[in-house]
């Protein structure tokens, strides 16, 4: 482990043959492949200098204590979504499992306190991920068939709203529309954008120039809404 502000990060030492040592961010935590024949004095010099290049990672890109330690949630804290607001509540327990249930306009989230603080961030994002997701899929599943209607009067089998880091939506051959609670963060016109991107895919399974054709007819400033996320997509969070 590596302290990252008081946090302990997860690290996972490779002892290869191989000739160079490789330091690297991976999903779970932090890697440091490093040659088999280094002596104790060698391994101990490189593993200063890979926390201190993990360290530095961390100072450089705030995007990283997102996206591995998430926001510091508290009692009385509010969570903004959109237009709603909602209310934390934090009750750590003796259980091993975590849960959360929406009441009376908040969020209850009862904690296990045996659990690392790593995997109890993660934990919070996704707990706070379903529970929002279930308040929200009615309207988001009534604007998915409102634009469906408008630009493209397709069948759609299902509107799903889930936690997803890599993509703001898919659209399955199945007819399935996905998309991610994180874009709920976003402004309206962007939300439309997304879900016109993946209702377009229900005439072009591809990202070929006729596909970006049917999203330009129905939204022609697409653009501005692509160029939004990649701005500002790292705020989209729980």
């Amino acid at each position: 482990m590596i302290p990252i502000d008081g946090k302990r990060f997860p690290v996972t030492i490779h002892r290869e043959w191989r000739r160079s040592i490789r330091f690297s961010i991976g999903k779970r935590g932090a890697i440091m492949r490093m040659p088999t024949v280094l002596t104790k004095t060698q391994q101990t010099e490189q593993m200063e200098r890979f926390e201190a290049w993990v360290q530095l990672q961390f100072s450089k890109k705030e995007s990283l204590k997102k996206r591995f330690f998430g926001k510091n949630h508290e009692t009385g804290d509010v969570l903004k979504v959109g237009s709603r607001e909602y209310i934390l509540k934090l009750e750590f327990t003796g259980n091993q499992g975590h849960s959360a249930k929406l009441k009376d306009k908040g969020i209850h989230l009862k904690l296990s306190d045996k659990d690392t603080e790593l995997h109890l961030q993660k934990a919070i994002k996704h707990l706070l991920s379903r529970i929002v997701a279930q308040d929200f899929l009615a309207e988001v599943t009534k604007r998915v068939l409102d634009l469906n209607d408008e630009f493209f009067q397709k069948e759609i089998r299902s509107v799903k709203l889930k936690y997803n880091q890599t993509n703001w939506g898919s659209c399955s051959s199945k007819t399935n529309i996905n998309l991610s609670t994180r874009l709920l963060f976003a402004p309206q016109a962007v939300i439309d954008y997304v879900i016109i991107h993946e209702l377009a895919h229900l005439i072009e399974m591809n990202h070929s120039h006729r596909f970006w054709a049917v999203v330009e007819q129905a939204m022609p400033d697409y653009q501005e809404k692509e160029k939004w996320l990649k701005v500002n997509g790292h705020l989209c969070d729980f």
